[in-house]
């Protein structure tokens, strides 16, 4: 089992590293430029050449890295759509250097247009950036389905994917905070959740979870992250989805309201919920 926490990625992957050492984790998240939006600095091809030896002799990854939120691909106006694909284009090619490597992104919102609309869209921008020789792993997010959020039902995720020419390239993220709000009940029937995902998407895509308590309760549509323990989904909802045989050898990411010390002492509380360690 993996588990990770976000940091910021301003001072470079070498800095990241540390922090997630400090944290005593073995994977983060981090967003991949400012996360609402804006360029995104030169790369610093020694750093990260350090990154990956100090990463690879430290057993840490596979990371993930976060799309900016004020990416749309399925936003009504053009030139918001031509933004999002080319951001996302960027991203890809600078992380392309970093071996096993996630990409997480929002579907998006499509803003009155209709859920089909805004698969098709969503789609549409996928497969002008995907390419045969990308090494990076791209990951929908399962989102809670406020507004007008594209990707709230397995089967809406499933439709993308479906379009998508270079399927091979997609996977899944799945989100506690989201499903929960969302209408999955993983506290009371995680075994159910599961089952319908692979039966829909396919288990085999789900390549990382975001650990996130909520503030809100089940099937709220709402979206707010809380503290592990402190919101709806409890430490006993925690404790069946770290330890679940489907999920538990997989890469979790926290993206709890929190400061580094405060992820160090989730990442404490998480492992202490791990049976047959």
């Amino acid at each position: 089992m993996k588990l990770g926490c976000f940091l910021s990625n301003s001072k470079g992957y070498c800095h990241m590293l540390k922090e997630a050492v400090y944290a005593e984790a073995d994977t983060f998240q981090f967003f991949t430029r400012n996360p609402r939006g804006g360029n995104a600095k030169p790369l610093d091809m020694d750093d990260i050449q350090k990154y990956n030896q100090q990463a690879a002799a430290a057993g840490i990854g596979p990371i993930m890295a976060h799309s900016p939120y004020t990416l749309n691909p399925c936003a009504l106006r053009p030139e918001i759509r031509e933004f999002t694909k080319n951001t996302m284009r960027d991203d890809l090619e600078r992380l392309s250097h970093i071996p096993g490597v996630l990409y997480n992104f929002h579907p998006g919102s499509h803003v009155g247009q209709g859920v089909e609309t805004g698969i098709d869209l969503i789609a549409q921008t996928l497969n002008e950036i995907l390419t045969p020789e990308l090494p990076v792993k791209v990951l929908l997010e399962t989102m809670a389905g406020k507004g007008s959020e594209v990707g709230s039902t397995f089967h809406e995720l499933r439709c993308i994917i479906d379009k998508v020419e270079l399927s091979d390239k997609m996977g899944v993220c799945l989100d506690t905070c989201h499903i929960y709000d969302g209408g999955y009940d993983i506290v009371n029937n995680i075994d159910d959740v599961l089952e319908e995902f692979d039966k829909i998407i396919g288990i085999d895509r789900l390549y990382g979870i975001h650990l996130n308590d909520s503030k809100n309760q089940y099937a709220s549509h709402k979206d707010r992250h809380e503290k592990i323990g402190d919101g709806s989904i409890g430490l006993e909802g925690f404790r069946k989805i770290l330890n679940h045989p489907q999920l538990k050898d997989l890469p979790f990411f926290l993206e709890t309201p929190n400061e580094l010390d405060g992820y160090k002492a989730e990442i404490k509380l998480l492992r202490s919920l791990v049976e047959n360690k």
